[in-house]
């Protein structure tokens, strides 16, 4: 599952190109974002007698799109309808203006629920809508929602939406509280049991080391009266905000690998803050690399991170046991043996803006041991690093261009392909491989 930028972005070719591309090499099945409910979307509008309008043209469009690519939307149900506002004058999040106030009418909102949830099923039938997910609004515990008190009004909030969506069919999947930080869990999970409020999953967000998080929010559902909800981080990403040197370069290799390490058994899903940089919170982009929250930088550039996912993606799924430390041991359905290796080093300042330079610390020496694989002779490697994989040192030999030309941007898309695999000998079943500070070395060993 990957995020993206607002909901309208989809309509645009760029975002329809990067979910190919990310959906190529994850094969991702779920896709979350902002705003189906925005105004620029135009899905509510009260006519001159204060009669509920609803237009579903763009919403079509939108999941029509997906749809034909092979991903499935995950709903975020947000931001509030501009005629829905409660309080029109409140200051709005972000450049396209998230409205983050309660509705004026519980009336008006529960009926522009209900017509969104029937119109869904009947264009793409129940079987389809309901192996969707539901999620009531983004990050309530901050200023995405200004109802006072904050906990109280999006429980309700929370509670009128879930019952709408249940009325239309209780197959319908419907979760919360999106908080920020994870916040709010058992709060909300005693919340939902005292009311009798459905509730078919648990979602939150964390940023940075973000499986301490998850190791606390899964103990949190194991010791509620939900102990088997499904547990869904709708967002995830090294950082909260936009630092160049480490969502732009390959530092995003080593963190994605130990990620996956530390998480796996923890959660049920793991949403990352965003595949693309079609993105425009902050508003319109006005450099390729600019610590851009997504694996593709404007123009179709692949970002290490890209890659990073590309060579995570071959491990299999059954996990092996191995030593300690930045190895991670997986058997593909195949039989074939795959094997990811990092070498952790910190990002090379903490500023947000660019500081060029090298990652510190010192190459690592990883002697691997697979004896029981004694007769193969060879093991391919895929590595992504500075110098595999990395469009930002061409980027920075071109001097930073804001408005790269036609043949810098192909330039760019090239040095930032994924570099072809090394060929390593195996004999009796060892082999070495050297890995880079920020480096990610992905192996695989045949049947």
């Amino acid at each position: 599952m990957f995020g993206s930028g607002h909901a309208l972005l989809v309509l645009r070719a760029d975002y329809q190109r990067d979910l190919a591309m990310v959906k190529r090499i994850t094969d991702f099945r779920y896709v979350r974002f902002h705003g189906i409910l925005d105004g620029e979307v135009g899905v509510f509008q009260l006519d001159k007698h204060g009669k509920p309008v609803y237009s579903f043209s763009y919403v079509d469009q939108i999941y029509d799109a997906l749809l034909a690519h092979g991903v499935k939307p995950f709903v975020e149900l947000s931001s509030m309808p501009p005629d829905l506002d409660s309080h029109p004058d409140a200051p709005k999040v972000f450049a396209y203006k998230f409205r983050a106030s309660p509705p004026k009418s519980y009336a008006l909102w529960d009926g522009l629920i209900k017509a969104f949830a029937r119109h869904l099923v009947e264009r793409y039938g129940i079987d389809e809508v309901s192996s969707w997910y539901f999620e009531v609004w983004n990050e309530p515990d901050i200023p995405f929602w200004n109802g006072k008190p904050v906990q109280a009004t999006y429980f309700k909030l929370y509670d009128h939406t879930a019952r709408d969506l249940k009325s239309v069919s209780p197959r319908l999947r419907v979760g919360g509280p999106a908080t920020s930080a994870v916040h709010w869990i058992p709060a909300f999970l005693q919340h939902v049991h005292d009311k009798h409020v459905p509730v078919d999953f648990v979602s939150t967000h964390s940023y940075g080391n973000v499986c301490p998080d998850v190791e606390k929010v899964r103990k949190q559902i194991d010791d509620s009266p939900y102990p088997h909800l499904p547990f869904i981080l709708s967002e995830f990403n090294a950082s909260a905000f936009n630092r160049p040197d480490i969502t732009d370069t390959a530092y995003m290799g080593p963190y994605l690998a130990k990620v996956i390490h530390d998480c796996a058994g923890d959660v049920d899903a793991m949403s990352f803050w965003t595949f693309s940089d079609v993105f425009e919170e902050q508003g319109v982009v006005k450099t390729p690399f600019y610590g851009g929250f997504g694996l593709i930088a404007e123009r179709g550039i692949p970002k290490p991170a890209f890659n990073a996912f590309a060579m995570l993606h071959k491990l299999g799924d059954t996990r092996l046991p191995a030593r300690d430390g930045p190895v991670l041991a997986t058997r593909r359905k195949d039989g074939s043996i795959v094997l990811a290796l990092w070498n952790y080093a910190p990002p090379v300042s903490t500023k947000t803006t660019w500081v060029p330079g090298k990652p510190k610390g010192e190459v690592e020496h990883f002697d691997v041991d697979v004896t029981n694989l004694a007769s193969v002779a060879n093991a391919t490697v895929w590595r992504v690093d500075r110098a595999h994989g990395d469009a930002l040192p061409t980027f920075d030999a071109m001097g930073r261009p804001a408005y790269p030309t036609i043949q810098q941007i192909k330039e760019l898309r090239e040095a930032g392909r994924m570099a072809p695999p090394e060929r390593v000998p195996v004999h009796g079943g060892k082999f070495s491989v050297d890995i880079p500070p920020q480096g990610l070395v992905v192996v695989q060993l045949p049947r």
